[in-house]
């Protein structure tokens, strides 16, 4: 079977370069979609590598965690890097072709938010922008319903003999999790004995690269989008630049960002 095999069919490039289907004749369409569509391919590998990483985390297996944890930095870092392609497409080329988008948003990505989901940034109303019983629906729900990366952190915690709180260990996953004075207390001391807890503290650093990696991707995304569309309203009638400072605020590791104050 090997011997039939070629760089082209292997990856499949003959499908994968037939899904840029620009709906105008605008120069600047196709690198619209491409850009986007490159950021849905990168979001598959994030997912997959986070779900590696808990998989690990969950075995209590914390150092191979961190490979896959690094690797979803490096991704971020790629992300964000591709704004500034995006960038070179003025005002102007923009208009030529935004009003055939729509009511489609990258809002309604699926992926991202169920990445969001994974890193414990939940919130059940991005559900209702997916049509119910389809793929993504299910995606997005099962990723909602399960405990997030942070979680299966917390849990080692408990196994090294910290005190986390029980309403925190079984909290309603659903819910988007929220900073704890005795969480924080657990990484202070691991942050000031760093040498007894050193996987520990280990992932932590590799838990605030990700969060870092994340807040940087958004704060490029606003420029992108200020430097493009302005204020003025996002496709699909969301707020635009408004709505994606606000996300700018958002931490999914609180507590290994407050300790720091402390230390």
């Amino acid at each position: 079977m090997g011997g039939n095999v070629t760089y082209g069919s292997y990856l499949r490039l003959k499908q994968l370069l037939a899904c840029q289907q620009p709906q105008t004749g605008e120069h600047d369409e196709l690198l619209f979609v491409i850009l986007h569509q490159t950021m849905e391919l990168w979001m598959k590998q994030l997912i997959h590598e986070i779900g590696a990483a808990q998989n690990e985390v969950r075995g209590g297996n914390l150092v191979p965690a961190y490979k896959h944890m690094a690797r979803v930095s490096r991704i971020q870092a790629v992300m964000t890097q591709a704004w500034d392609i995006l960038a070179t497409m003025t005002p102007a080329d923009y208009l030529n072709f935004r009003s055939l988008l729509g009511s489609s948003s990258g809002f309604q990505s699926a992926q991202f938010r169920a990445l969001e989901y994974k890193l414990g940034l939940k919130d059940a109303q991005h559900l209702r922008y997916q049509e119910q019983g389809s793929d993504e629906y299910r995606m997005l729900e099962d990723a909602l319903n399960a405990p997030s990366l942070y979680d299966d952190v917390l849990v080692q915690l408990t196994k090294a003999g910290f005190s986390i709180p029980k309403d925190i260990l079984e909290r309603d996953r659903r819910l988007a999790y929220e900073p704890n004075e005795a969480v924080e207390e657990a990484w202070l001391k691991v942050y000031r004995d760093t040498q007894t807890y050193w996987p520990l503290y280990q992932l932590a650093e590799k838990l605030i690269d990700l969060d870092d990696a994340m807040l940087t991707w958004r704060h490029k995304h606003v420029l992108t989008v200020e430097r493009i569309i302005g204020r003025k309203r996002g496709t699909g009638g969301t707020e635009g630049v408004g709505y994606l400072q606000q996300t700018l605020s958002r931490r999914a590791f609180p507590e290994i960002w407050s300790l720091r104050t402390k230390l």
